[in-house]
């Protein structure tokens, strides 16, 4: 174990295997153990780095209202800092939109990126089809920051597990170590979404990120992240698709053979024409 500062911040890091460097960014709620189901497997080819971004866990949570472009410079920093760059960098969820977005700022710390479901609402923000089923998603998310905000941080997190994230009756069904881990962070969670720019992306700025990407999705996932994936995909020159067939936002945790397998197809053949 162990923690460097960077960008001002103290974050904790983990680093194994051998290889092609390749660094996996986490989601909101969680922390580096997202990835447990998945490295063993990519360490036995890559150098992987995983770590816990700015008010996750054992990184250090700095006073203030954040920002996304915060957790960008963050990454960034940690990767240069730890010799990861460039490197194949993966994102899952507000991950992803991390790694997208640095990608258009800092293109120069790439080998190429995996992005699966990032979060980036503003993208199909005009899509009268998803209007009904986003409204009353973004009303449940409204009442998990409203407990959130009164310091009811276990019930935020039981609603947001139950009925955005995984269903009814998940959060007695989660070890007690990841409930304890969606505790923890549950206050990031809320500072990640008061950020006005946090599910905004510039696709004419990512079309410029000349590197090979993969985008992908799950089929059990909300039907707006396969439109977004869509997006995405069409800006960046050198972009594939894979969906991951009854999976939904978390398949690196949930198939987690699946995940390693689509990765690991995609870095063996992203130097290729």
């Amino acid at each position: 174990m162990a923690h460097v500062r960077v960008n001002g911040v103290g974050l904790f890091y983990e680093t194994v295997g051998a290889g092609d460097p390749l660094v996996l960014v986490h989601g909101s709620w969680g922390d580096h153990h997202n990835w447990e189901p998945v490295l063993h497997d990519l360490a036995e080819q890559y150098r992987v780095l995983v770590y816990d971004r700015r008010g996750h866990s054992q990184s250090e949570r700095p006073p203030g209202q954040g920002s996304r472009t915060e957790d960008e410079d963050d990454l960034g920093a940690l990767m240069e800092e730890l010799g990861f760059a460039p490197a194949y960098v993966a994102g899952t969820s507000f991950g992803a939109s991390i790694v997208l977005g640095l990608a258009i700022r800092r293109p120069e710390l790439f080998r190429g990126l995996i992005a699966h479901e990032p979060p980036l609402t503003g993208i199909v923000a005009g899509e009268q089809d998803f209007r009904p089923l986003m409204d009353a998603t973004d009303r449940k998310i409204d009442s998990v920051l409203a407990h959130l905000r009164a310091g009811e941080t276990q019930a935020g997190a039981r609603q947001f597990m139950e009925e955005v994230a995984l269903g009814p009756g998940a959060w007695e069904q989660l070890p007690e170590q990841m409930r304890e881990t969606f505790l923890r962070n549950a206050p990031t969670f809320l500072d990640e979404q008061q950020d006005p720019d946090w599910a905004m992306l510039d696709l004419t700025a990512l079309s410029r990120f000349t590197e090979p990407a993969l985008v992908t999705r799950g089929t059990d996932s909300p039907p707006w992240f396969a439109t977004i994936a869509t997006r995405i995909a069409e800006a960046l020159p050198q972009a594939r698709m894979h969906t991951f067939e009854g999976a939904g936002h978390i398949p690196h945790v949930t198939h987690p053979q699946d995940f390693v397998d689509a990765v690991t197809r995609f870095l063996q053949t992203a130097g290729r024409p």
